[in-house]
């Protein structure tokens, strides 16, 4: 356990000297924060002219979540789902940009030859590098999302804010976020030891997020509604899919190999 946190410490120390993974942790969930609360001030702002409006053809995709609502109500709700999604992209993109550079960078660094000579086994040197990976995304996640529902209950009233707390969007943000980031995280391990560009390897494993972004779509044009079934779906999926990555992650990374290939 001990070389775990050492492990931990360490990535921690080097990773966060990296600009862009500063900017990943920090500024990325500050955008994703802004962006919903500036729209909802915005709405607000202008309630009367979208009560205005008599057309509710846009907006009978919701189905259900309009019945009994104002038009600006049920757009509210239209955008409060669509920004939760978006706040799903933090746990899935910020520990790519740590990952990915963990092992390759460590090797332009000249850092990993030693690391590897020291008695650590393969299964605490990966545990290590993912749980560093993993936190901060976690963190700056559930974080943003407390951020989010506190702005958001100033600026919305009851019945419209319960949306926005709804065990389907819970259970998004807590339960599917952390194994969609372990997700990002193995594939990025995983790529990370077979490219000797930590460019290479960033923009490789930052396809991982092209699912979330496709859901994002998906909403914002009335093609799909993100409803409990497709989140237990996509949780459920990517439990599957998590445990086969990191078994596959501590397979492909094979200390020799990358040593004398990498020479």
């Amino acid at each position: 356990m001990q070389k775990i946190k050492t492990i931990i410490h360490k990535e921690w120390a080097e990773v966060f000297k990296n600009r862009l993974v500063l900017f990943t942790v920090i500024f990325l969930p500050l955008v994703m924060i802004a962006l919903p609360l500036g729209t909802l001030a915005a709405m607000n702002t202008w309630s009367g002219e979208f009560n205005n409006v008599q057309e509710l053809g846009e907006m009978q995709f919701m189905g259900e979540l309009c019945i009994g609502l104002t038009e600006i109500e049920c757009t509210q709700i239209y955008m409060l789902n669509l920004f939760t999604l978006m706040l799903m992209i933090l746990p899935v993109i910020i520990p790519v940009t740590i990952a990915a550079y963990s092992i390759v960078g460590e090797k332009t660094a000249r850092s990993l030859e030693p690391l590897l000579a020291t008695p650590i086994t393969t299964i605490e040197l990966l545990t290590g590098k993912m749980i560093a990976a993993i936190v901060p995304a976690i963190g700056a996640t559930w974080l943003s999302f407390a951020i989010y529902l506190a702005g958001a209950r100033l600026m919305l009233p009851p019945r419209i804010f319960v949306y926005l707390v709804d065990p389907m969007w819970l259970l998004a943000i807590f339960v599917v976020s952390p194994l969609l980031t372990l997700l990002s995280v193995a594939t990025a391990l995983m790529i990370s030891s077979r490219v000797s560009d930590p460019r290479v390897a960033e923009q490789l494993a930052g396809m991982v997020i092209m699912p979330i972004i496709l859901l994002v779509l998906g909403q914002s044009v009335g093609f799909i509604i993100i409803n409990q079934q497709i989140v237990v779906l996509l949780g459920v999926g990517a439990a599957i899919i998590d445990v086969l990555l990191v078994y596959l992650s501590v397979r492909v990374f094979q200390r020799e190999m990358i040593l004398t290939r990498w020479k």
